[in-house]
Parts: structure tokens; sequence; C-alpha cells
């Protein structure tokens, strides 16, 4: 069923709506017995209190929630960062909920949150998120804000970077580095960012010729020891990469660990770049060649984007969506010159 709404409840019983609304409030104006009507009708129902209108009646909780994949990656501990700056200053206290990139994660999340006890939500979606439907629910209670993973057809503020771009300059600067032979390492089919920087991997390739037999996209797991095995076991293969282009930045560790059992020699024989913001992208062996993106200032435009529709008691945010580009830092995982270490 679609939206519940009290009014709907209210036909369904033949009372008023102001009945319905006191005896969800368990007003001592209503009875047991239709107090005990509504609750039986609202749970087979599945109604879920509006309570983005309902905090126009009251005071608000000043109190944001953020829905985050994981910490361990420095791109969402930068946006945190960003979205705690904006919130503190506008006097906004932040709930941080990580989903460890599970949909049913994700699903209970906002079905609890959508009971009040935020104001609004900013959230990156998981890697399983596939469905957008508990989304598109929840955005009818209260507002939300999506920063990098999105979900596309959701008209509400998303705050991205160029992701296709990205894809298509990290791919040609390995090809202008000497590379002819570049594997894609991805994480999801489904999330939009790897959409989109496979469609730039695609097109860098089709736009130099490359033969696409020997360029490919080769999909990774959540788990870092199956990562490096399948890392491990495609720089062995017979028609072995000479160039890697990381989607996320967890993927380095394995990519260099299993380089080094190898003895592959980064970047002699194997170039390497990584979407990636981690600070010490500088002190490997060797440095790395990152696709550093505007975590911070993502961050805050989302927490701002947010506000701003608090403030104005709006449910409607598609105008505040923005991109924000990100930058190539060339360093020397992708250097023409041959090194030792």
């Amino acid at each position: 069923m679609g939206n519940v709404t009290i009014k709907l409840l209210a036909e369904r019983l033949n009372v008023s709506t102001a009945t319905i609304s006191k005896a969800l409030c368990d007003s001592h104006e209503i009875s047991e017995q239709t107090k005990q009507k509504v609750l039986e009708l609202a749970r087979e129902l599945n109604y879920i209190p509006n309570a983005y209108a309902s905090s126009l009646r009251r005071n608000r909780s000043q109190t944001i929630a953020v829905l985050i994949p994981e910490v361990a990656d420095s791109f969402f501990s930068l946006a945190l960062n960003g979205i705690e700056e904006v919130a503190l200053q506008r006097g906004y206290h932040t709930l941080i909920y990580m989903t460890h990139e599970k949909l049913e994660r994700e699903k209970a999340i906002l079905k609890e949150l959508s009971g009040g006890r935020v104001d609004g939500v900013i959230m990156s979606v998981t890697a399983e998120t596939d469905s957008f439907e508990h989304i598109h629910n929840f955005s009818r209670q209260l507002p939300v804000v999506f920063f990098d993973r999105v979900c596309p057809d959701l008209n509400t503020a998303k705050i991205t970077t160029n992701d296709f771009e990205c894809g298509y300059l990290a791919t040609k600067h390995l090809i202008e580095a000497g590379c002819r032979k570049i594997v894609l390492l991805a994480v999801s089919n489904s999330l939009s960012i790897m959409s989109e920087r496979s469609m730039g991997f695609n097109k860098a390739i089709k736009d130099f010729d490359l033969n696409e037999n020997d360029c490919r996209i080769v999909y990774c797991g959540e788990d870092a020891v199956y990562n490096y095995q399948l890392i491990k076991e495609l720089m062995q293969g017979t028609n072995r990469p000479d160039g890697i282009l990381a989607t996320v930045e967890k993927l380095t560790t394995e990519i260099y660990l299993a380089c080094n059992h190898l003895s592959i020699n980064i970047p002699r024989q194997v170039k390497v770049v990584c979407f990636s913001n981690q600070a010490s992208a500088v002190i490997l062996n060797p440095s790395l060649t990152t696709i550093t993106q505007p975590a911070f200032e993502m961050g805050k435009t989302a927490a701002t984007a947010l506000l701003k529709a608090l403030k104005n008691n709006s449910l409607v945010l598609a105008e505040e969506s923005m991109v924000i580009p990100s930058a190539l830092n060339i360093r020397s995982s992708t250097s023409v010159a041959v090194q030792t270490y």
C-alpha cells in the first residue's frame, strides 16, 4: 500500500482524524477500546507517523542523522567532519549510523528514524542497495540529502563529484603513461558512482582504440582476504594487466600486498591509480597516484542543504544538488621512469 495517512485510518474506522490523532498520542479523551482499534489498524497497515509534519507543531529535536557504509574509508571520515562542522555551527547534534554495506541494516535504521528521533537525514547508500522504495517512503516523512552514493530517481538534493570525468581522466592518464592492458577494480554494479566511473573508463578505452579484450572491469568483494586473492590471481594470469584503476580506497592495500608478494614492480611492471583520500598515499612505496574527492566540502554542502530545508520547512531539496569536482594527483605509482625499491 502507498503512503498510509491519518485520514485513511479515520475513513477505515469511520471516525474523525482528530480521534485518530488523539488515540495515537494516547490521549485520555479517547476510550481504551477505540485506542486499541486504532493501534491495531495502524500496525496492520504499517502506518508510520509523519514526524516531519508533527515537528512543525512542536520543538524540533535539533538532531540530524548521517548514514554511511563505513568509517574505515577516509572519504567518509572527512565527509563526517564537514557535516559536523556545519551542524555544530547551526546548533544541531549529529547521530552517525553505519550500515556496513548491508541493505537490510539501511532499511532498519530508516524505519527507526522515521519515528521522529531526528529532523532529517544525510546518507550514502550501501553497495547492496539496488531498490529504493524504503528511501522513497522515508522521504515523505523527513527531508533526505544524499552525498557520494545516491538514489538516482529520488527528487532531492544530491551532493556528488564528477565520477564519469574522473573515470575517464584516470584511465587516460594510465594510457598516456604507456599502459595498454588496464583493469578497473569495482565493488558493486548497482552503485551510481561505480556506473559513472565504469562508463568513464570504457569511453577512454574506446577513444584511445585500446583492445577491449585486454581492458576489462573486475568486481571485488567486501572481504579483504578475498580481494587479495582475486588481485593476486589477476596478476598471475596470462593476460596480466599493466595498469590498474581501483574505484575504492580499501583496495589499495591488497594491490600493493599482492604485487609485493609476486615481486611485481610498481610502476615498472604495473601502474596504479586509486580513488582515495588517504593521507598515507604520499608515503606509500611508491607513492600512490590518486583521484582525490572533495570529501570535506561534500559533507559541508550536504549539511548546508539539509539545514536550509529544515529552516524553510521544506521537503523539496532538488535545487540544492551540486557536483563538486575531484582532482587527479599524480605520484610515483604511475611514473614512466623505472624505479627500484
